[in-house]
């Protein structure tokens, strides 16, 4: 039985994964938990993968490595995927966040009832052209999602395991993992004021402006998919159905006209391609929405097949 898992998604990170990895062992030696750290490298190509290897020699230390680099979501999934802590924490490789906020963390999920705690750094040290598209992200985000939290993508967050085997994660979803959380029913989702450390070593890897226009389309994504992910045919079924309900009565009146009222030349209106047109766009929207239903019903994700090594598991 593990207590804590602490799932780090990184790429190219090799100057800051030895440093973190003493942080974290020097501030969970004063508690009496059993605890997990699992590295999940996106595909660096650095030698990242070659320190996390030697990282494990600690028993305490576990290393995944993906294929290719996929993106932090994919990363993260599998990190869910292969943790075995009654609760699980993420973090960022970068040294922004501050281990130290570990246990508060955990205590939170544990003592207080949480199903999920995220982590917001209140006093930021990121250049504006970071901090501001962040502010209108997490802004519109509040807005769209009902869910009152300052700092959404904050990498520092903890979860009760319950949850996470709830949701997947794909695409760039990760940064609106609270409202996947909500959408599954699980509405304890809390906040707490952490560290937020300056950049010591390399580049952020996410981008500044394209995340505030990313992250919109994402909040439709996901938007959509709560709605409609698990039965399509409710929309596109239904659009289906009244496109081809307006271009057959298009047909019935068409063909009234003439043969009952004797108007010839019913190819030359425009009324007549019009009610065509209804009907083929009503046909493949009900058979995009049947396809959709299929592929749903007979979709299986394997973890494993995205992982090209593993160390210590």
């Amino acid at each position: 039985m593990i207590n804590l898992s602490i799932v780090i998604p990184l790429f190219n990170e090799e100057e800051s994964l030895n440093i973190l990895a003493e942080e974290i062992l020097n501030v969970l030696s004063d508690f009496n938990y059993t605890y997990e750290i699992i590295f999940v490298d996106d595909g660096s190509r650095d030698s990242s993968w070659k320190i996390i290897k030697e990282l494990n020699k600690n028993s305490y230390i576990k290393g995944l490595r993906l294929n290719k680099n996929c993106g932090k979501s994919t990363a993260l999934d599998v990190g869910f995927f292969h943790a075995q802590g009654d609760v699980i924490i993420t973090m960022d490789a970068d040294l922004q966040d501050d281990p130290k906020e570990i246990p508060d963390l955990y205590l939170m999920i544990v003592n207080d009832g949480y199903h999920l705690v995220s982590g917001w750094k209140k006093k930021r040290f990121d250049p504006v052209s970071k901090t501001i598209p962040t502010k209108l992200y997490n802004w519109a985000t509040r807005v769209m999602s009902g869910i009152y939290l300052h700092d959404f993508n904050c990498g520092l967050k903890a979860y009760s395991s319950v949850v996470l085997k709830e949701i997947k994660l794909s695409g760039e979803m990760h940064r609106y993992i609270p409202l996947l959380v909500k959408n599954s029913g699980y509405n304890k989702i809390g906040e707490k004021i952490v560290n937020h450390r300056k950049r010591t070593y390399g580049e952020t890897k996410y981008g500044g402006w394209n995340r505030f226009s990313n992250g919109l389309l994402d909040l439709i994504s996901i938007s959509f998919l709560n709605r409609f992910g698990k039965s399509p045919m409710h929309l596109f079924g239904f659009l289906g159905i009244i496109s081809f309900v307006i271009g057959f009565v298009i047909a019935i009146y068409l063909t009234y006209a003439k043969f009952v009222l004797s108007q010839f030349n019913m190819t030359d209106r425009p009324l007549f391609y019009l009610g065509i047109l209804c009907m083929i766009i009503g046909s493949q929207l009900f058979l995009s929405g049947f396809l959709g239903e299929l592929i749903i019903r007979n979709k299986t994700i394997n973890n494993n097949n995205r992982i090209s090594e593993k160390a210590g598991f």
